[in-house]
């Protein structure tokens, strides 16, 4: 186990290209697979699991720099707040104005499924994100391997804690599959190197809301207030325990190590209170999951396997380790930040 999960965090750290705030670098875009006979062009929606938080903003940039880039009709909706059947309501009138391709973030993958299905019986072609386990989709694309990802946030988190102590991790949905497996992966990291951590609990659901994330963890730490360290799946905890950690003077005591964005997160990893944050930029996914819709609208499907070359930061050579799903398809491209390095993406 020590070895695969070295194995994987060093091919995917060597792998990672560094970015920064500012439009998706396409110098290298792989043009040919988003060439269109005749010029032609494709309405393309992306729903994400919730409109207006910085995250998915940043993957709105990545949207529309496409649309600006090619010409295609690209651009992201998605629920207020986080809401399955908000989503499936969403995707059911993409499917009645008929767009060529609807792009998923799904909040629940298992909520989707049915609803997806609908379109690519439509002829719709769907491609998806964050849902390694989805069924119903021409293709999903990942940033990463999901238990090397998390495995690296518990490496993270267990040196800050002293390989000792009691742990809380939280998702956003406890149907979110890659969240679920980035706590996976955490946890066999831990198991395997920490032996003398645990966890406190079973898993917070705090549906990708800072404020459920800041209550939740103050619950927990009432009920076992000797917890040291928090592992964050879904983005706004890095606010949410950011604030707690803050308020309660907790700095250095109690760690946290969890995906999120400085834009987010600045003001915790300045003062002390976020260890380390972890992400993708969600603008180059949403460039990229756009990339291989135009490609499988234009039937270039024998080009879309592993070992395509994108010609995006951290999307160079694709791998699809699940020969049974050859559709499924995993860049390279996590970034790891500190209070040292946190101004070098500001986005």
């Amino acid at each position: 186990m020590k070895q695969f999960l070295y194995a994987g965090l060093l091919g995917l750290a060597t792998a990672t290209a560094a970015m920064a705030e500012g439009p998706v670098d396409v110098s290298k875009v792989n043009k040919d697979l988003i060439t269109t006979a005749d010029g032609k062009t494709y309405t393309i929606a992306t729903v994400v699991k919730v409109d207006g938080i910085a995250w998915f903003d940043r993957m709105r940039e990545g949207v529309d720099q496409f649309a600006s880039d090619t010409g295609n009709d690209t651009y992201m909706v998605g629920p207020s707040q986080a809401d399955a059947a908000a989503q499936v309501q969403m995707i059911e009138n993409l499917i009645a104005q008929g767009v060529d391709a609807i792009l998923v973030v799904p909040f629940s993958v298992e909520a989707v499924e049915p609803v997806l299905k609908k379109a690519r019986e439509k002829g719709i072609v769907v491609v998806t994100h964050e849902a390694s386990n989805i069924q119903n989709a021409d293709y999903d694309i990942e940033a990463f391997d999901n238990k090397a990802y998390g495995a690296n946030l518990m490496k993270v988190l267990g040196e800050k804690m002293g390989g000792k102590g009691k742990y809380v991790a939280t998702v956003g949905s406890l149907t979110s599959k890659s969240q679920m497996e980035w706590i996976d992966g955490a946890v066999e990291y831990q198991q395997a190197n920490f032996p003398e951590m645990s966890q406190a609990m079973d898993r917070l659901e705090t549906y990708d809301d800072a404020n459920q994330d800041y209550t939740k963890l103050k619950e927990a730490l009432t009920e076992q207030p000797d917890i040291t360290g928090i592992l964050g799946a879904p983005m706004p905890t890095s606010a949410g325990a950011g604030r707690l950690i803050t308020e309660s003077g907790l700095q250095g005591k109690l760690h946290f190590s969890g995906t999120g964005l400085v834009s987010v997160a600045g003001e915790y990893l300045a003062n002390g209170a976020d260890d380390y944050i972890q992400f993708w930029d969600p603008a180059v996914a949403g460039y990229a999951m756009n990339m291989i819709a135009v490609a499988a609208l234009e039937k270039k499907n024998d080009q879309l396997k592993a070992g395509l070359n994108l010609g995006l930061p951290g999307y160079e050579n694709l791998t699809a380790p699940d020969a049974a799903a050859p559709n499924k398809l995993y860049g390279a491209g996590w970034v790891g930040v500190t209070k040292e390095n946190m101004d070098q993406y500001d986005f």
